[in-house]
């Protein structure tokens, strides 16, 4: 056994005051909730949903799978991908497992896996729809069927759960499913030579090979992406044989190839195009197999799409998709704020994509964005209480706009009970719940240390490292490594993109280390080390490149990991009439009593005064009437939990 299988981390504890208020909230709340809105047993309105498509009655999601079951009788309602709602809760209730045994919601689990069992086919086949309304189209309209996404969350799901409780049929069903898929698909005679038309198939094969050491299984991940866009016309020759007009999902079959990342193959692919969560599932998948496969097109293809997406379409939360036309990118530096649609489920899809290349890579830049997901992009998708939802996540809404402009629909001023596609508020649950598995990576002979979320984590041979801090809030990082076998392994510190100036004690003593790809790294012999690491937790004023149309002659504020907005709750409306200079003055302050607990920052502004009703609509430019004010600001994950408003995170320079 080497160095680096003695480090391989067993147990992680979270002691962070900030994340163990979510995953709590999650477990006596979120959960719950969910499940009975699955069910169809929760009051909730789904007519504030303006992407609902038609489905704004109830979820019906466990129905579909009573139905398939042979339990209960009916018609499929929904998406024909309804079934991942449940398969994502059930990932996100298997990790809370791991820190909040709950015997009760054991019981609801463990009897959703005996109904998943029932649905299934016998040849492993299971996705409702077809089942119950359609299966003579099994397989046979991928573009749009999601069957392989369908069952590629439940692989992802019964995994999770085999691993949290020991149920060997959760881990069986995931097994019986890869091996359908696997016996239908490839470049034999007699077998599909095609693709799901939404990836996630492959990163959930990719982790059911990690569980099992089935080789079979990455086999076919690494099938599925190496066959991706090899015959760009695959779905149109698919759609033609079953019947041109007989869609599943009006309009996908006019979406052009790249939205599918179906128009060339992924080597070929020079930009992140189309669907921006079907991008970022991809590339977890690519991201996966390259590091099992080494297939170094994938990793080469892994580096293209990551520096694209984070320098030139990503915004300063981390948010992808920068229109509601296919949830998708558009161009580089196209990032409007008020017309965006930075899906939650993309944020988290991204989360996924990063913690990948760190497994691959130790480079800080990784750590910085998914540290940007989790405390901005995604974090926004719930409220506080738990029990609403953003699907889409904008850096400026107003609910005038929303109201009156079709073209702003999408944007939601205040987070809804459930959608009609509800595939965020779990995918969201899940990432919370598993939150403890992104925060170390283990690399050789090194532990790398990259977000700063308090924990107390074991190691092989022993090891424990202890992480106390009280972040986002303050910068002030303290380890305490306990080793008691003196094995000889390098700890490696991610020194954050937004912390240029830092500080750093070994033992007491202070250290001038240099920064090697984001990291700091520490030699650990002895048997205990205390290293108390101290970041920039300043105020800045950000600015975009100015390339970024939306954002020329424009500020944002941060501090630390957090992305500050204001909104109309703090600040006399309409809030574009703020002006910031790079002389204002800020002062921070936490307010326990506010929004369960946040950081408020309080900065200098000025403020044009407001044109008369009366006035005419256009006139000469003249020297306008400012006045100097405070302009109060909260974390943009915190805002929409009050008083509906404007919100605003760019504001203009003065």
């Amino acid at each position: 056994m080497d160095v680096a299988d003695k480090l391989n981390l067993q147990n992680i504890n979270i002691t962070s005051d900030f994340w163990k208020r979510y995953r709590e909230l999650v477990v006596k709340e979120v959960l719950p909730y969910q499940w009975k809105v699955m069910n169809d047993e929760a009051d909730i309105s789904i007519s504030t949903d303006p992407q609902n498509n038609g489905r704004d009655k109830n979820s019906h999601a466990v129905a579909n799978l009573k139905i398939a079951a042979g339990k209960a009788k009916g018609h499929h309602y929904g998406f024909p991908f309804q079934d991942t709602d449940v398969y994502k809760w059930l990932e996100a209730a298997a990790y809370s497992f791991n820190y909040h045994p709950d015997t009760d919601l054991r019981k609801i689990t463990d009897r959703l896996i005996d109904l998943i069992s029932e649905a299934q086919d016998d040849d492993g086949y299971l996705s409702t729809y077809f089942q119950i309304d359609a299966p003579e189209c099994k397989f046979k309209r991928l573009q749009q069927s999601h069957e392989l996404y369908t069952m590629g969350h439940y692989i992802e799901a019964g995994v999770a759960y085999y691993q949290a409780t020991g149920n060997q049929k959760a881990l069986d069903i995931a097994t019986r499913m890869a091996d359908c898929i696997d016996d239908h698909f490839g470049l034999k005679d007699g077998k599909i030579p095609g693709y799901d038309g939404h990836p996630e198939i492959e990163l959930a094969l990719s982790r059911l090979y990690e569980e099992t050491g089935n080789k079979k299984y990455l086999k076919l991940a690494h099938y599925f992406l190496k066959q991706r866009g090899q015959d760009p016309s695959f779905f149109e020759k698919q759609n033609h044989a079953d019947g041109w007009d007989n869609e599943i999902l009006q309009g996908m079959r006019d979406l052009p190839r790249s939205y599918y990342q179906a128009a060339e193959p992924i080597k070929d692919q020079k930009t992140a195009d189309g669907h921006a969560v079907r991008v970022v599932y991809l590339c977890t998948g690519m991201a996966y197999v390259a590091r099992y496969t080494g297939d170094k097109d994938l990793l080469e293809s892994c580096h293209r799409f990551w520096n694209d997406i984070v320098r030139r379409r990503m915004y300063i939360t981390g948010n992808i998709g920068s229109t509601t036309t296919g949830e998708a990118f558009t161009y580089d530096y196209d990032l409007p704020n008020d017309t965006m649609y930075g899906e939650t489920c993309a944020s988290v899809g991204m989360a996924f994509f990063a913690r990948q290349m760190l497994n691959i890579e130790a480079k800080g830049e990784y750590g910085d964005i998914l540290e940007k997901e989790l405390f901005n992009g995604a974090l926004s998708g719930m409220a506080l209480d738990g029990k609403h939802f953003f699907y889409v996540n904008p850096l400026e809404a107003d609910p005038a706009a929303s109201k009156g402009n079709p073209g702003k629909s999408h944007v939601l001023t205040h987070r809804a009970d459930w959608f009609g596609c509800a595939c965020c508020p779990a995918n969201l649950a899940r990432l919370i719940t598993s939150i403890d598995q992104y925060l170390y990576t283990v690399n050789d002979n090194t532990i790398l240390s990259h977000q700063f979320i308090a924990n107390e984590a074991k190691f092989g041979n022993n090891i424990k490292v202890i992480q106390a801090n009280n972040f986002p809030w303050d910068g002030a990082i303290h380890y305490k490594i306990q080793n008691p076998s003196h094995t000889s392994f390098k700890f490696g510190i991610r020194i954050p993109n937004w912390s240029k100036k830092f500080t750093l004690e070994v033992n007491g003593i202070a250290k001038s280390i240099p920064v090697r790809d984001g990291f700091v790294y520490l030699n650990i012999d002895d048997q205990a080390a205390s290293i108390d690491l101290n970041l920039d937790m300043s105020v800045k004023l950000m600015r975009a490149s100015n390339r970024v149309n939306a954002d020329f002659e424009k500020s944002a504020v941060q501090r630390g990991p957090i992305v500050y907005a204001a909104e109309q709750a703090d600040n006399q409306g309409p809030l574009w009439l703020y002006q910031l200079s790079p002389k204002s003055k800020a002062d921070y302050h936490f307010n326990e009593k506010l929004l369960k607990g946040v950081g408020i920052i309080k900065i200098t502004a000025s403020r044009e005064a407001l044109d008369n009703d009366n006035a005419p609509l256009y006139t000469e430019e003249k020297q306008t009437n400012t006045e100097s004010v405070e302009l109060t600001l909260i974390p943009y994950y915190s805002w929409a939990n009050r008083e509906n408003g404007q919100m605003r995170v760019w504001f203009n320079k003065e």
